[in-house]
C-alpha cells in the first residue's frame, strides 16, 4: 500500500484548485517584481506600508547588529531578550491591558490561547468563517467544538444554550477573505449572558480600525472586561512578523504556563522586536496613513459599484470581489496579471464552494493613480468577457 499523491495532485487541479507560488524578487510595495516580472500588487496584507519603510528597516539592521539574529531557544529558558520584553510593554501599553505575550506567529498564538483556555469537557463556540488557525485549535483543544452561522447571533444563542463547562466564544475581527467586521458589541452580550469569554483575533483590524489603530474593539469602544482575550498579529498593519496576546496579569501568567506552543517554540528573532517597536511608533504617530487608506477603500468601492462589480460589505482594506466559478476567477486573475497588475484569486477550501473571489487589498502606500489604474484594468477584463 503506497500514498497515491499523484493522483491528489491531478485532481486538484482538474478542479482548477491547484496552488503555485508566486517568486517575490522585491521588497513588499505598491510596485513589485514577481516571477521576473514587474507588477502593480493588489495581493498584500502590508496595509500600512510599513514593511519596507526606511525607519523600520533600520531599526532591524540595527537590532541585529545589538543583539545577533536569531533568538536561540525558547522564551523560557534564554530566549527572552529585553527587546522581547519592551515591545510586550509598548503593545500592553498600546491595546490598554495589563499585559502582552509574544508569540511567533499569528497560527501558533491562536492554538497557544485556545488549547491553554479549554479542553475536555469545556465548549468553544466559532464562527463560521473564523481564520483555519481558530478552527484548527478549536479542534485541537479536545473541547466540544460548535460552530454558529457567520455573525449570527440566534445561532450563537442557540449554540451557548447547549454548552457546557468553561464557554469561551472565538471570532475575527475583520473576517480575512470577506473584510467584514465582526458584531462585538452583541458578542460581547452574548458572552456575559451566558458566563463564557469572548476571544477576538483582529489580525486584519490592527492599525486599520479605531482612532489610534488600536483595531475592532477600540473601533466599538469596547473594555477588556468585554473582550478578555485579544489576539492580533504583526505581519500585516505591523509589516514585521509574529503575533501576540493582550489581557489580564491572569491571563498571560496562565499562557506562559499551559500553553504548550509558546512554551515550546524558539522565540523570534529580538531584531523583529526592534523593527516592531518602530513600526508601532509610526502606527500611533502617523495618522495619515489611516486616513489616506480609507480614501483609497472609499475610491475603489465607487468604482467598482459603477463597474458593477459583486463586492462584499467591507469597510476595510480587504475588497473581495465574487466571481463563484475557480477557473474563471484564475481566468480573470490572467488577464489582471497580463496588464501588469498582481491580484490573487482565492477558492476553495479556503473560501466555501461556489464562492471563489478576487481578493483585492489595499495599502497606504498605493496613491489614488494606482486604484485608478486597478478599476480600469477591472473594466478591460469585464469588456472581454463581455466579447467572449
Amino acid at each position: 500500500m503506497s500514498f497515491d499523491l499523484a493522483a491528489r495532485l491531478a485532481a486538484r487541479r482538474a478542479d482548477n484548485l491547484y496552488r503555485q507560488r508566486p517568486l517575490l524578487q522585491s521588497p513588499q510595495g505598491p510596485v513589485v517584481q514577481v516571477d521576473g516580472q514587474e507588477y502593480l500588487a493588489f495581493s498584500s496584507n502590508d496595509y500600512l506600508g510599513l514593511a519596507n519603510h526606511p525607519q523600520v528597516v533600520e531599526a532591524m539592521q540595527q537590532g541585529a547588529a545589538r543583539w545577533g539574529v536569531g533568538g536561540g531557544a525558547s522564551h523560557l529558558v534564554i530566549g527572552h531578550s529585553e527587546p522581547h520584553h519592551q515591545l510586550e510593554q509598548a503593545l500592553a501599553e498600546f491595546t490598554g491591558r495589563e499585559r502582552v505575550l509574544l508569540l511567533s506567529s499569528g497560527y501558533i498564538a491562536n492554538l497557544a490561547v485556545i488549547t491553554a483556555l479549554v479542553g475536555k469537557g469545556d465548549s468553544v463556540l466559532h464562527d463560521r468563517l473564523n481564520h483555519a488557525s481558530l478552527l484548527d485549535a478549536g479542534l485541537l483543544s479536545g473541547a466540544r467544538f460548535s460552530r454558529y452561522l457567520h455573525n449570527d447571533l440566534n445561532s450563537l444563542q442557540q449554540r451557548l444554550h447547549k454548552a457546557q463547562g468553561n464557554r469561551l466564544l472565538v471570532t475575527d475581527g475583520v473576517f480575512s477573505m470577506d473584510g467584514d467586521l465582526a458584531h462585538l458589541p452583541e458578542l460581547a452580550a452574548q458572552a456575559k449572558a451566558h458566563n463564557a469569554w469572548l476571544m477576538v483575533d483582529d489580525a486584519h483590524g490592527f492599525g486599520v480600525l479605531g482612532n489610534t489603530g488600536g483595531g475592532l474593539v477600540e473601533h466599538y469602544g469596547l473594555s477588556t472586561e468585554d473582550v478578555p482575550v485579544l489576539v492580533g498579529t504583526l505581519g500585516k498593519s505591523f509589516g514585521t512578523s509574529g503575533a501576540f496576546v493582550a489581557g489580564s496579569e491572569e491571563l498571560i501568567e496562565t499562557l506562559i504556563q499551559f500553553a504548550r506552543p509558546y512554551i515550546y517554540t524558539t522565540s523570534s528573532p529580538p531584531a523583529v522586536a526592534c523593527a516592531t517597536l518602530a513600526s508601532l511608533h509610526l502606527l500611533q504617530t502617523e495618522h495619515w496613513r489611516r486616513e489616506h487608506l480609507q480614501q483609497l477603500i472609499a475610491q475603489f468601492r465607487q468604482g467598482a459599484q459603477a463597474l458593477g462589480l459583486n463586492l462584499m460589505d467591507s469597510p476595510t482594506p480587504i475588497q473581495p470581489i465574487i466571481i463563484g466559478d475557480s477557473g474563471k476567477a484564475m481566468a480573470i486573475s490572467a488577464q489582471l496579471r497580463a496588464q501588469g497588475i498582481l491580484v490573487g484569486a482565492i477558492r476553495p477550501p479556503t473560501v466555501p464552494a461556489g464562492s471563489a473571489r478576487l481578493r483585492i487589498t489595499l495599502t497606504a502606500a498605493h496613491s489614488s493613480e494606482q486604484v485608478q489604474r486597478l478599476l480600469d484594468a477591472l473594466a478591460l477584463c469585464q469588456l472581454e468577457a463581455a466579447d467572449e
